[in-house]
């Protein structure tokens, strides 16, 4: 399975010597400046923990950071220049990659899981139980390098992208009620599903019943994406590789399944007071 959806089970992770070469940077500074990580993050607005993830290489900087971070540090340029050079894709195995890459510029993103919570709608400890849950279980720097990925592919939600991209996800029921990682992560989860459909109007979320007789996402995930040139790709995946589709006749068949799954599935607002429930009977 991919990072895409299980933020990396498998696979060849780029490097995150970059995100490694940032963090020092700004652990340098910061003792210039004579400032604990405690006295740093007061300044910036984030944790202690969020500073030391980020001075470790564990985790992509959030713009915000990167600006505060200019700001106490002496408005050098230095870190909002290096910034630019990242490498915002650590942790994606080979076969997602180039999907990745476009789904940083599109402007529509249609998906159907029935494995696993879409990796942009993962929690960081949903994402992390997840991928402790598929052999062979990764050491601590390849499994902080796939959380590293999922969190830094979370930027592609916002709505200040120009023009911001229209999500749809349909996940099946049965993903949510096997409560990955226990009663507390999927507690979580079910709070950040309700916050994200809540907070951001590009997102649309459908849940497909434990019941449907009648399913046409049997064939498995799929994802379908629009690029701004009105170009459409697919995507498939399935254990150990990926496939990118761009053969229009197979396009087709994706976009009829999507539309009778969107037909299948409970309504958005339907979904949100499923979820509601479920968050309840935990």
């Amino acid at each position: 399975m991919a990072v895409e959806g299980a933020v990396g089970t498998g696979g060849e992770p780029e490097s995150s010597d970059s995100l490694r070469t940032f963090g020092a940077v700004v652990q340098a500074l910061r003792e210039h400046a004579g400032l604990s990580r405690e006295e740093f993050g007061e300044r910036v607005r984030f944790s202690k923990h969020t500073v030391a993830s980020v001075e470790l290489g564990r985790r992509m900087p959030d713009p915000t950071f990167v600006d505060r971070a200019e700001q106490v540090l002496g408005n050098t340029g230095a870190l909002r220049k290096a910034a630019g050079h990242l490498a915002r894709q650590p942790g994606l195995a080979a076969w997602f990659r180039r999907w990745a890459r476009l789904e940083a510029v599109g402007i529509s993103l249609y998906t159907y899981e029935c494995r696993v919570v879409p990796g942009l709608l993962q929690t960081e400890a949903y994402a992390r139980a997840v991928s402790l849950s598929v052999p062979p279980i990764p050491d601590e720097e390849e499994l902080n390098e796939r959380i590293v990925a999922r969190l830094a592919r979370h930027e592609l939600l916002s709505t200040r992208r120009k023009p911001p991209c229209a999500f749809s996800f349909i996940v099946e029921q049965s993903v949510l009620e096997r409560r990955t990682g226990g009663t507390e992560v999927t507690r979580a989860l079910l709070d950040h599903l309700l916050e994200v459909t809540d907070r951001h109007w590009n997102v649309e979320l459908q849940i497909m019943q434990l019941q449907q007789p009648v399913h046409a996402g049997l064939d498995g995930p799929m994802q379908l994406l629009e690029t701004p040139e009105n170009q459409w790709f697919g995507y498939s995946e399935g254990q150990e590789n990926g496939r990118l589709i761009s053969d229009p006749k197979e396009i087709s068949r994706l976009h009829q399944r999507y539309a009778k799954l969107r037909s299948q599935a409970l309504t958005p607002e339907d979904s949100r007071g499923l979820l509601k429930r479920m968050r309840g009977d935990l």
